[in-house]
């Protein structure tokens, strides 16, 4: 087959499509003939080399997929070869095949073309994981989420929105803060030239924020904390802006707030597989009653996987950057 390899820590440059030996699914696995996957911080993390991969995963980028089973292994059960489906990954979606446990596999949504659907598990599995299962976020509360227009972003403003609570979004340019708030945010901040801690404070008549979705880490530590309401929960998921920050612990205390850092892509199989049920259980329905899309920002084939990924560094999109895979030595 052939894979986006890396040839050395570095640039976009480095990203290079080859021949590599195929994968072969092992006992509860499933192999996927990957037709598109999308990029995600965590492959530019690792084309950078910040990023290894978890042991046992692929060497190759990507973390999400579309594609259809082409081999079963022992013990599977559910799919059979020539089912369209989704999967999430710990690595090995720039390729034409990836194995992959079958219990982080997921069929393709009714209504979700194969190509936006490469967008979708990495995303979706990251919210419905923080914001609803760890965050406990609930109809009647509000969520503000950092990055509103990225891939994570448009997943969690639409999913709040549709389960009943308001939305508050930070994006650096006044064309991404009117596409969070076509999606369903109710209020938006720039945050090049407004502090959002006052701005929620505003939009919020001084209660604060019940969940907060963050990816910038160190730099909007001890802000997140302050902007949150009494209770409130505060889930890290990026370090955007860096890694070591100061809180104030009296505020977190006064507030009986909490603070969790969490990722996804190195966590056992078994919890992934967790996660994917509880996130089809809640959200392919939603998707199949035309309440949830995948918000594309574009479609590139993947032998051009390293202009896609300097589109997502200069954060020059909204939503997901997909990678057609099924159309690689097309000329498209």
């Amino acid at each position: 087959m052939r894979a986006i390899t890396i040839a050395e820590p570095g640039g976009p440059e480095q990203l290079v499509w080859a021949e590599v030996p195929d994968p072969v699914a092992a006992a509860g696995e499933v192999l996927i003939r990957v037709t598109a996957t999308a990029v995600n911080r965590a492959d530019i993390l690792q084309r950078m080399g910040f990023y290894t991969p978890p042991p046992g995963a692929s060497l190759y980028p990507g973390l999400e997929c579309s594609g259809v089973i082409a081999e079963v292994g022992a013990g599977v059960s559910g799919f059979v070869p020539g089912d369209e489906v989704v999967a999430l990954l710990a690595g090995g979606g720039y390729a034409e095949l990836v194995a992959v446990p079958a219990g982080q596999v997921a069929p393709l949504p009714k209504g979700l073309s194969a190509l936006a659907a490469g967008g979708l598990m990495e995303t979706v599995c990251t919210v419905w994981s923080n914001v609803f299962m760890l965050a406990g976020l609930r109809a009647g509360q509000t969520l503000l989420v950092h990055g509103g227009s990225s891939g994570i972003g448009t997943t969690a403003i639409q999913l709040a929105h549709e389960l009943g609570a308001r939305v508050i979004v930070t994006a650096g340019t006044a064309a991404k803060l009117k596409a969070c708030r076509e999606l369903g945010a109710d209020a938006g901040v720039n945050y090049r030239d407004e502090d959002f801690v006052e701005r929620v404070a505003e939009v919020t008549d001084g209660r604060g924020v019940d969940v907060i979705l963050d990816n910038m880490g160190a730099a909007y530590l001890d802000r997140n904390v302050r902007a949150l309401a009494v209770d409130g929960r505060l889930v890290i998921i990026g370090l955007q802006g860096g890694v070591t920050g100061e809180v104030n612990l009296n505020t977190l205390l006064r507030k009986r707030a909490s603070v969790s850092a969490t990722t996804l892509r190195a966590r056992p199989s078994e919890e992934k597989a967790q996660i994917v049920a509880a996130a089809r259980d809640a959200v392919w329905p939603l998707i199949e009653q035309g309440r949830f899309r995948v918000v594309v920002d574009r479609v590139l084939p993947i032998e051009r996987a390293a202009e896609a990924h300097r589109v997502v560094e200069d954060s020059g999109h909204v939503g997901k950057v997909v990678l057609d895979v099924a159309a690689a030595g097309s000329g498209s």
